[in-house]
């Protein structure tokens, strides 16, 4: 039973292969029978211990020396398991995202928004517009310095990589890791292009994929150069800037083809924050931020320690938080005027204009130096100003003070009263009917209906000539001479010559209370210099594509003629009075004949002086945007000085010569007769043939029959003036030689 209970201890088969045998014949001696004994089978069981310990110990430092190398092999294993799985994740989102996209076959670069190139007369540049507000230029027009900056401060490896990054972008990860804040971004410049042109700003996976996938294609189709010029050229650079040129034109006021190195730098630096690193907003942001640049492009090899040591020492760049300067006055206007003159803008133009940049700059510098002298102590806060020639080409235009603070133009679009300054064409319709500028009127209290005008100083003189009138500027007079040609015909002779402005026919549009612009003004004082031709205003001279077509091109080389030369003879006579020793008398310049009006309004809320020479016509108007008055600031004044400061410096190396009609020509007498040539032609009553069939005859005022036949009747019978009015009852035609010695 004992026995029974224990049982015999198993003994497993061997293979005896160490001994030399390979038949593989399971083989047993007497020592492992059954029946052998117990000692030998006990004196066994050690034995088979012994064996396995040796066994066991020997698997477990197996076990041991493979530990580590094992853990490396399952690292390796999984990371390209892992691996494999990503890619097919990745290729799996580029398919996906991919299919989103219209086909590839169907890609392409978006147009350019067109630029508007506006050049001065001289082929310099005025301003560029449009969308991107510059022309693009290859890299080989613009600065070496450009392209240079920009890769090595944004991709390095621009020239190497397929498009995409991707140790640049581990690397921006790591930098961004280790810093805890996004400090590098991993974009390449090809794939930051990609972006501007096809996708919106928004941060999604889908737009990243797309925007991968678009920078491989950009680099498929093609050059490096031809996509870094796409990137410099469109951009943004911040303060409403896009490209290299509209930002070099808009911190440097130059193009980009001039730029130094520590303007690249600058520009360049721009790109990470372009509104906040702009120097119209933190000039010192800026400059630190080129420094950085710096020192990318002499790691880069770029640049050496001297060049940089000579772009530090350059100061730093102050711009203003707008574009400034009058020009763009100028380049406002013609961007009004273009779309009705060639539609919409769907190409590249370049505009050629007839603004003199020198005389541009002289205007600007003259209205600054007279607001800063005066414009506290006078409170008067704005200025602007109009030159033209002959032809009614626009010289210059400066529309306000400071162009950076005040786009408003108020040379063109501002209306006001002209004051006195209206009265030239008051005396201008006076003389179409046969008044002369010795023709006699009383200078005494006017009634006309319940306007009594009075003069400036309120006094009185008596009877004075119309010379003298208008260099004094007489409200009582003008307003007479206005019911005796009425106030419709004034304003017709207003319209003829280049007012454009509605304007109310009353008794008071003698002392210019219809409001005008200063441009419509100031040209229509023009054939005042001209001789009698009208001189419409205009700053376009011409409009092409950017090879060269020609759309369109002004036709005002032959105007209309406006006024008789007589007519002008005789106000450019009692013009250069008013400058001589009239109201004008600021507006004197050396060595130069000249002729004008000032013009001041009620309150002093404008004050005007328009005049011109033989050379050219301005007009300049200082008040405020608010209409507050000035401290007793009259158009013989501020306005007369800057007059005189500015043509001064316009007439700098010319010629003088006197204005038209004061010299050599002597006025008509008659709409069909010439000024007598002699007394004995006088005293015979025979005159000679002017030959005035060849201009236009005068416009005849209302009741100008009555007039001479020795009555004197009103223009518009609803306006007849009061009996105290003065004379009225000059006649048009002289009949002897006291009439004509006296002019009256």
């Amino acid at each position: 039973m004992a026995g029974n209970r224990k049982s015999p201890q198993r003994i497993e088969p061997s293979f005896e292969g160490g001994r030399g045998r390979d038949d593989g014949d399971l083989r047993i001696d007497a020592g492992d029978r059954v029946s052998g004994g117990s000692r030998r089978s006990g004196s066994s069981k050690p034995a088979a211990n012994k064996n396995r310990s040796k066994k066991g110990s020997g698997r477990r430092g197996a076990r041991d020396s493979g530990g580590l190398t094992g853990l490396i092999r399952s690292m390796v294993y999984w990371c390209i398991v892992l691996g494999i799985w990503g890619i097919i994740g990745v290729g799996g989102l580029m398919l996906y995202y991919g299919a989103r996209m219209p086909s590839a076959t169907s890609w392409a670069i978006p147009e350019r928004p067109p630029n508007v190139k506006i050049l001065a007369v001289s082929g310099d540049i005025i301003a560029n517009r449009g969308a991107t507000g510059g022309e693009a230029l290859s890299l080989e027009n613009m600065s070496p310095y450009i392209p240079q900056a920009v890769i090595a401060i944004e991709d390095r490896r621009f020239y190497s990589h397929f498009g995409v990054d991707p140790l640049g972008l581990a690397r921006a990860m790591l930098t961004n890791i280790t810093t805890g804040r996004m400090v590098q971004g991993g974009s390449t410049l090809t794939q930051q292009l990609a972006k501007n042109l096809f996708l919106s700003p928004e941060r999604t996976l889908e737009r990243k994929v797309q925007e991968v996938l678009l920078a491989v294609w950009l680099e498929q189709k093609y050059t490096k150069d031809q996509i870094l010029a796409m990137y410099l050229n469109r951009v943004f650079f911040g303060s409403n800037a896009y490209g290299v040129e509209a930002a070099s034109r808009r911190y440097f006021n130059k193009s980009a083809r001039d730029v130094n190195l520590g303007e690249a730098a600058l520009l360049a630096g721009l790109l990470k924050a372009p509104s906040r690193l702009s120097p119209a907003r933190d000039p010192k942001a800026a400059e630190e931020r080129a420094q950085v640049v710096l020192g990318a492009m002499r790691e880069e090899g770029f640049i050496t320690d001297a060049e940089i040591k000579t772009a530090m020492s350059q100061p730093p760049t102050k711009a203003k938080s707008f574009w400034s300067g009058a020009q763009y006055y100028v380049a406002d206007m013609v961007m009004d005027q273009l779309p009705g003159m060639v539609g919409e803008i769907s190409q590249d133009l370049i505009v050629d204009t007839t603004l003199d940049l020198d005389l541009e700059k002289k205007a600007e510098e003259t209205l600054a130096a007279s607001l800063d002298e005066s414009g506290e102590k006078l409170n008067v806060s704005q200025a602007a100003l109009v030159s033209i020639d002959g032809t009614g080409a626009i010289r210059a235009l400066v529309g306000g003070r400071d162009y950076a603070d005040s786009q408003f133009d108020r040379a063109v679009k501002a209306k006001r009263q002209p004051g006195s300054a209206f009265k030239p064409f008051v005396y201008a319709a006076a003389m179409e009917i046969g008044r002369t500028p010795m023709s006699i009127r009383n200078d005494a209290p006017v009634r006309i209906g319940n306007w009594t005008p009075e003069n400036y100083d309120e006094k009185y003189r008596g009877e004075v000539s119309l010379s003298t009138a208008l260099a004094n500027s007489l409200n009582t007079i003008a307003a007479q001479l206005v019911m005796e040609v009425g106030p419709q015909n004034v304003i017709k002779l207003a319209h003829r010559l280049g007012i454009e402005s509605e304007m109310q026919a009353n008794a008071s549009i003698a002392l210019g209370t219809s409001e005008v612009s200063l441009v419509e003004l100031t040209s229509a004082y023009a054939p005042f210099m001209n001789g009698g031709f009208k001189a419409t205003p205009h700053v376009i001279k011409r409009i092409s594509t950017a090879d060269g077509t020609v759309l369109y091109e002004n036709t005002y080389d032959n105007p209309p003629r406006v006024l008789d030369p007589a007519v002008v003879s005789e106000m450019n006579q009692m013009m250069v009075g008013v400058i001589e020793h009239g109201t004008g008398k600021s507006a004197k310049l050396k060595g130069w004949q000249a002729a004008g009006k000032s013009g001041t309004t009620q309150s002093f809320r404008d004050a005007l002086f328009v005049g011109f020479t033989s050379n050219l016509t301005t007009g300049i108007w200082f008040g405020n945007d608010d209409g507050k008055s000035m401290k007793k600031v009259t158009g013989g004044g501020l306005p007369a000085k800057a007059w005189h400061d500015y043509m001064t410096a316009a007439h700098e190396g010319l010629s003088p010569s006197p204005v038209f009609g004061t010299t050599g020509i002597q006025p008509t007498f008659e709409n069909d007769q010439a000024a007598p040539e002699t007394i004995g032609d006088v005293i015979s009553g025979t005159f000679g043939n002017g030959g005035t069939d060849e201009f236009p005859q005068a416009p005849v005022a209302n009741g100008q029959a009555a007039a001479q036949q020795g009555l004197a009747q009103p223009a518009n019978s609803g306006l007849v003036p009061p009996a105290d009015v003065g004379e009225t009852t000059g006649a048009t035609r002289r009949t002897t030689l006291f009439d004509i010695l006296t002019g009256g």
